[in-house]
């Protein structure tokens, strides 16, 4: 997993008044747990957003005053409104623990049931895994080549070393669909319709004559 430096502030209060003040400033307050005590901080909106939005998960090594410390993001609170972030926890890294981490998934191939008229369906954004920090992957690669229509890649069907997958085996993460739309204009019914309309449009002209 790639590594990225972020450098924070230390915190001198703690509160709703102070963490206002530091979103004016646009400046996202931060904490970081884990280890052997919390450490509160502030970071660069700018810089924090910037990262966030790559498509790829991140160790950040966080330089908070004289100190260092190597750490995953744990949760991002964002604004409803704006989008903006409003808080975002870290977790320091622990060589010899495990982590739990949610990774982004990367869809790779060209599935042949969609090339016959299925419709990819993509049920998960990212995989929730545990591992030490040195097998932690930057994405998870799930290949869709052989998928017909009906079949699907389940959490069950990942296969990673020294890594654990810890969602549920039975959900799906991608799979190829029947495109419905098209089954239901030209199924059975559509006939019996089109059958039945006819007598009924032919009936009052006999009548007339």
């Amino acid at each position: 997993m790639k590594t990225v430096s972020l450098s924070g502030s230390l915190r001198e209060n703690v509160g709703k008044k102070d963490a206002k003040m530091h979103r004016k400033e646009f400046k996202v307050p931060c904490v970081m747990y884990g280890g052997k005590e919390q450490i509160h901080f502030v970071a660069e909106e700018k810089v924090l957003m910037k990262i966030m939005h790559t498509p790829v998960a991140h160790i950040f090594e966080l330089s908070v005053g004289e100190q260092k410390h190597s750490t995953i993001v744990q949760d991002v609170q964002y604004h409803p409104v704006t989008d903006r972030m409003l808080h975002v926890d870290f977790m320091e890294i622990i060589p010899e623990k495990p982590v739990t981490i949610g990774v982004p998934i990367k869809v790779t191939g060209v599935a042949p049931g969609v090339l016959r008229g299925g419709r990819l369906i993509k049920k998960m954004r990212k995989l929730v895994i545990k591992a030490l920090v040195q097998h932690l992957p930057d994405e998870i690669i799930v290949s869709i080549d052989g998928l017909e229509i009906g079949d699907s890649v389940k959490v069950s069907d990942m296969v990673l070393e020294n890594v654990t997958f810890l969602d549920p085996a039975s959900n799906v993460i991608v799979g190829v669909r029947t495109a419905r739309a098209v089954v239901e204009e030209v199924g059975p019914g559509a006939e019996g319709a089109s059958a039945a309309a006819a007598p009924a449009a032919a009936a009052p002209a006999a009548k007339k004559a």
